[in-house]
């Protein structure tokens, strides 16, 4: 495959877009002959060379090119859409100028970045800031549904709901949305999935104590409970009986009239997965125990944003076949992308976890704990872990994109690219819920 914007590419690093690629000249494969399982040809972070990795990183055109030239090869999977929502017939799109400029991460400044600023050193793709007529139309269906539909929330918790920008994030974070309908899907799960934490496990009356059974029983207004007649009536309305499941019930109703099967059970899935790290964090609360440092990255690998980011097909209106998402390099991109995001997390919200009783578990704490360094030199670790996760991230989905150059396939690893970078963005400019510490 070739094409000039590649071969340009290729001579260099040229900066870092928001989707970088690490691309490897080899001749593409059609769908019929990809063999199940890993794509041939993509590279393991295990075997990449970490300085080609670096120095082959390139914009965000080269999918773009990909893209062109599997068109061009009949390579496209058909798209499966039954969808409830209208969805206008759109082209693979282009992100915005502002993302395809050459973008570095931060250089340390001499001292405490200002309210508002990116974290020194950290690894990042700015975005342009979300259009404001979309954010204001989707938080003010995002509250209609929260406080009209299901009661969510007590008055006293408004101001919390509001600071958290749940509107201003999804549009940030999904820039190909057909329509804040689409964008409605995402906000609502964000609304439910962060009730359940903050109400069964954080701050708004959560333990750890039963947090297993509470889960549970939440979880079945995702994945129903098929049962008899007889006892079914009682689990139907154990489905009201509070915050959590209301709003759980509610956003999965209307995401499953939206995602094809195939969707929907991806995302039971993943939320099985985030239910399990719960689960895990939980447990060593329990027995205050610090976990060694790859102890909790593999709990983070699954107490993450991985939920978030795998339903920008059903978002975007289209939807990623599940053979190919079920590709093992497909599997550990998204994973690399779920783990990146939640160090983001993890970093910004490092101060306000310092505020709350105990010890709280994040990154920075454990490599402090475990490796024994200063609280700083563990949150300046705790940056280049991030670093190198979404340098692995970049160059894997680029490897991938080039070796099954499937239009849906490629639209899906920028959507996921884009919702890494509106995560960040929303991280970075939520002043209402985080601040930096002063560590430069």
């Amino acid at each position: 495959m070739s094409s000039p914007a590649i071969e340009r590419i290729l001579r260099g690093p040229t900066g870092l877009g928001t989707s970088g690629l690490q691309l490897r000249p080899q001749a593409p494969m059609s769908e019929a002959a990809r063999p199940a399982g890993r794509a041939p040809g993509v590279p393991t972070a295990e075997t990449a060379d970490t300085a080609v990795v670096e120095t082959r990183l390139v914009e965000t055109v080269a999918l773009e090119a990909v893209v062109t030239e599997a068109a061009a090869l009949g390579a496209a999977a058909p798209d499966v859409q039954k969808s409830s929502l209208p969805v206008p017939s759109l082209p693979v799109p282009s992100l915005p100028a502002a993302l395809t400029a050459p973008r570095a991460a931060a250089a340390p400044s001499g001292g405490k970045p200002k309210l508002g600023d990116p974290i020194p050193g950290l690894y990042h793709h700015p975005v342009a800031e979300p259009d404001p007529v979309r954010v204001e139309e989707l938080s003010l269906k995002l509250k209609a549904w929260a406080v009209d539909e299901i009661e969510l929330y007590p008055p006293e918790w408004e101001k919390d709901f509001d600071g958290f920008s749940t509107g201003r994030y999804m549009v940030a974070c999904h820039p190909d949305a057909p329509s804040t309908d689409h964008l409605m899907l995402a906000a609502r799960l964000m609304v439910a999935e962060n009730a359940v934490d903050d109400c069964y496990c954080e701050d708004l009356g959560g333990s750890p104590i039963g947090l297993g059974s509470r889960l549970l029983l939440a979880h079945t207004a995702l994945d129903p409970l098929h049962t008899t007649p007889e006892y079914h009536p009682a689990w139907e309305a154990s489905l009201s009986e509070d915050a959590p499941r209301r709003s759980y019930r509610s956003a999965m109703d209307y995401f499953v009239r939206a995602a094809t099967p195939s969707q929907a059970d991806r995302f039971r899935h993943d939320m099985a997965r985030l239910h399990m790290g719960y689960l895990a964090e939980a447990a060593w609360a329990e027995t205050d125990h610090v976990p060694e440092v790859w102890e909790y990255l593999a709990m983070r690998q699954f107490n993450n944003f991985r939920p978030c980011p795998t339903i920008t097909d059903t978002v975007g209106g289209y939807e990623l076949p599940a053979e190919l998402h079920a590709l093992p390099a497909m599997q550990r991109v998204i994973a690399l992308a779920g783990n990146a995001t939640t160090i983001v997390n993890d970093l910004y919200s490092y101060t306000k976890e310092l505020a709350s009783p105990g010890l709280h578990l994040n990154l920075p704490v454990v490599i402090s704990e475990r490796e024994g360094v200063s609280r700083k030199e563990g949150y300046l670790k705790a940056v280049e872990v991030h670093n190198e996760l979404m340098h692995a991230f970049e160059a894997e989905s680029a490897a991938l994109a080039l070796a099954c150059p499937v239009p849906t396939l490629v639209r899906f690893l920028r959507g996921v690219a884009a919702w890494l970078d509106g995560n960040h963005y929303w991280h970075r400019t939520n002043t209402h819920r985080y601040s930096l510490p002063d560590f430069w």
